[in-house]
């Protein structure tokens, strides 16, 4: 975009920048830096020096803040010709909130001098910022006092609740068991048992509770009689630790692949069986066997709250630029083939018990974590966000690992492939179990006996060692870079926890970052329950060891899931309606084509106000061309935007011939055009033809009264003749909002809704 048009663009779209000469604004554009963002990429970051103002050029974003346990709230959402960074510019204090592109965005960065000698001298426009950070400032006070109280817990971490019982978790794979009790109002008591059922003749069942372990020997049994072998295995531990099915208050289900459809653990439903069933495509070893266990589980205990916690869910904040491969994007937009990543439960609990250890807000906080076990992959945390890791669309990727290979030429499997006549099934039997530290040392997976052979001087042992670590260490100088710094490293998983060798290898060299290690602190580190600090005491990065329990992260995602679906129940309670409205088909020009359709200078004309402040239907109207017909005088609506859309209902596609995609409102990625005709020419778009997503619009206080944050995902019951579910709600939160639900058309005939029935929520499906 050139000075001339960024200088347009101010002129015509931005308002606080409509009292400024030309001459002024054309000053401000070329001292100022024009700037890329891309989805998930932060713009600003909590923490940072107030020292650029920004305008939204293009795009979209929201802004947010980040609790102590992790949760990201929505306060306020950006669109093109909003601006940002004006209440630290004002303050003179940090940034104390993320801006976060919703998708790509253009931004005009102004530097703090021309912001001082430019905009501030503007009365007009001194007065329009005021307000402007007023209204902010309410809504961060109004997220604030939704915000969980202060506590002895202020991170959520531990697995109490006012409610006594036992979670139990289940982590059902192919040919082992998992699973975990845990006593809500006693800690120290929790048993871990594992099911070994790779033996066809044979089950094998370790049981532990602390220092005490038992093991027996089962005939093979179904899945059906998993409830009925734990109590007789954990009977062996005594009657104190005898698994009693009353007791059971939650069941949690490690589920290894969520796809991009889960970005939190969610409470399980019929719809979230059905998403993993279908995601099975990218896990088909594992999301079988993960439903095999939700089935039996819930026929057993179907009364008691059940909760899916993925692996991939909290890497969904990945930037499109991090988790695309240098693949056909179609392959990606088609097929879904990109970058997922895993140990996502294991990394966040990394980031919360860092935050914790340190003191600070998880907000302000980067972090590496390195999440070194049976699997191992590095992950980077910026602002308790996942940014960056390892792991792929599969957890074949990335490091080598202790049987895995890692990353891998995929020429290489081609030449496997034709000139070793290796099928499908042996190359992943190669890369999964018989490559990483036992291919390279030819000895064994478990690093104990690799480090054992190479003390006494085994070349191969020695190799794989080296180059296991190696790419630890040069993966956390990755993610460093990526980042622009680090806070904490932190190490965690078998691996992490025993190897003092992997640790001070990992660290060596890095001091430059920051990072310094106590090599007597690391060395002496024995076993330890929850954390240890082995960083020297002036090191600016401190570097950290943390217990991993994998069971034991899956209770406490399955408590924090239930919770939030309490706070919706709690909300239902209060019965609060939804006004409902039909969205009928419309058009949202820009200025550029208002003027191709309707003639220089024209202006749009207010007909009637729309129930969403500030927005107005017109009285102009439009043609809609497509490739097979046309649908006659379309309205439009206002005020203009800075890209032109439509949108129009599932059965308009057929007449008009083309098939849009269903979106939120703004996101027009991929999007077909279409031609519209007016009065005094016509236009021809290249993309902005949507259906628009069924969604709720709501203000902060409305997302305090239901329990909700933007971007959440619920299902709503709509009261009429008949009652209608409808699922895959959108919720959006701003404080220029007004409480509606919005359906199209298409929708409202089916199921006889008509604008002024009554929705409320009746479930949160997942968070987005």
């Amino acid at each position: 975009m050139s000075e001339i048009d960024l200088k347009r663009f101010f002129l015509e779209q931005v308002r606080l920048f409509e009292n400024f000469p030309a001459e002024k604004v054309e000053e401000i554009v070329i001292k100022s830096r024009l700037a890329t963002f891309e989805g998930n990429e932060a713009i600003l970051e909590t923490g940072d020096e107030g020292k650029v103002f920004g305008v939204l050029i293009s795009g979209h974003a929201e802004i947010s803040m980040t609790d102590n346990t992790g949760t990201r709230s929505v306060v306020g959402q950006l669109e093109a010709g909003d601006v940002f960074g004006v209440l630290s510019l004002l303050t003179g204090e940090r940034v104390t909130a993320d801006v976060i592109a919703g998708n790509r965005c253009f931004a005009l960065m102004i530097p703090q001098d021309v912001f001082n000698t430019h905009i501030l001298a503007n009365p007009k426009a001194v007065a329009y910022l005021s307000r402007l950070l007023a209204e902010r400032t309410r809504a961060i006070s109004l997220d604030q006092a939704n915000a969980p109280a202060k506590s002895d817990d202020p991170y959520a971490l531990s697995l109490h609740t006012n409610q006594p019982g036992k979670v139990v978790v289940l982590n059902v794979g192919i040919s082992q068991i998992h699973f975990g009790i845990y006593d809500t109002e006693e800690s120290g008591a929790d048993v871990h048992g594992i099911i070994d059922h790779a033996d066809q003749q044979a089950t094998h069942i370790t049981v532990m509770v602390g220092p005490q372990q038992k093991s027996m020997e089962h005939a093979p049994f179904k899945l059906s009689d998993l409830f009925t072998v734990m109590r007789e295995a954990t009977a062996l531990l005594g009657p104190a630790f005898t698994f009693h099915p009353e007791d059971v208050t939650a069941i949690g289900h490690r589920v290894v692949h969520g796809g991009n459809r889960f970005s939190s653990s969610v409470v399980i439903t019929p719809a979230v069986i059905a998403d993993i069933e279908e995601l099975a495509v990218f896990a088909p070893l594992h999301n079988p066997a993960n439903v095999a266990g939700i089935r039996v589980a819930q026929k057993q205990f179907p009364n008691v709250p059940q909760v899916a916690v993925f692996d991939t869910a909290f890497h969904q904040t990945l930037a499109p630029y991090a988790y695309l491969y240098g693949l056909p994007y179609e392959l990606y937009k088609q097929h879904g083939i990109r970058r997922y990543g895993f140990h996502g439960t294991s990394h966040r609990y990394v980031s919360l018990k860092s935050a914790e250890v340190l003191k600070r807000p998880l907000g302000e906080l980067e972090i590496v974590s390195c999440h070194l076990g049976i699997g191992a992959s590095l992950c980077a945390i910026d602002h308790g966000r996942s940014i960056d890791t390892t792991m792929g669309m599969t957890p074949s990727d990335g490091l080598i690992m202790p049987s895995r290979s890692g990353s891998i030429d995929p020429a290489v499997m081609i030449h496997l492939m034709e000139q070793h006549n290796m099928s499908p099934e042996q190359l992943s039997t190669l890369i999964n179990s018989e490559s990483g530290l036992k291919g390279i040392s030819g000895i064994s997976s478990d690093i104990r006996d690799i480090e054992a052979a190479a003390a006494d001087g085994h070349h191969r042992a020695l190799l794989a060692h080296k180059a296991y670590c190696y790419q630890v260490r040069k993966n956390i100088g990755a993610y460093v870079a990526a980042m622009g710094g680090i806070d904490v490293l932190a190490f965690t998983g078998d691996v992490g926890e025993i190897s003092a060798t992997v640790r001070s290898l990992a660290c060596q060299g890095l001091e430059f970052m920051g990072i310094k290690l106590d090599e007597e602190k690391n060395r002496n580190l024995g076993r330890i329950d929850d954390y240890a600090v082995i960083s020297t005491d002036d090191s600016p990065v401190t570097v950290l060891v943390v217990t991993n329990d994998d069971e034991r992260l899956v209770a406490w995602e399955t408590l924090r899931a239930i919770e939030r679906n309490a706070l919706l129940l709690a909300a239902n309670a209060e019965d609060t309606p939804i006004p409902v409205e039909i969205s009928a088909h419309h058009v949202h020009l820009s200025q550029a084509d208002v003027e191709a359709l309707f003639g220089p200078g024209h202006q749009l004309t207010p007909k009637s106000e729309l129930s969403q402040p500030g927005q107005f239907a017109c009285e102009e109207q439009v043609h809609l061309v497509g490739p097979k017909g046309r649908i006659a005088k379309v309205r439009v609506l206002g005020p203009t935007r800075k890209e032109t859309q439509v949108e129009i209902a599932m059965t308009e596609q057929f007449k008009l011939g083309i098939q849009p995609p269903i979106r939120q409102s703004g996101d027009l990625a991929g999007t077909p055009g279409i031609t519209l005709e007016g009065p005094y020419g016509s236009t021809t778009i290249e993309r902005g033809v949507v259906c628009a997503q069924r969604h709720i619009h709501m203000t902060p206080e409305d997302a305090m009264r239901f329990h909700v944050r933007d971007n959440y995902v619920v299902r709503v019951r709509i009261e009429g003749e008949r009652q209608l579910i409808f699922g895959d709600v959108v919720c959006r939160v701003s404080p220029s909002f007004r409480l509606a639900m919005h359906i199209d058309t298409d929708e409202g005939n089916a199921g006889n809704i008509q604008t002024g029935m009554l929705g409320y929520i009746e479930e949160i499906q997942s968070r987005h």
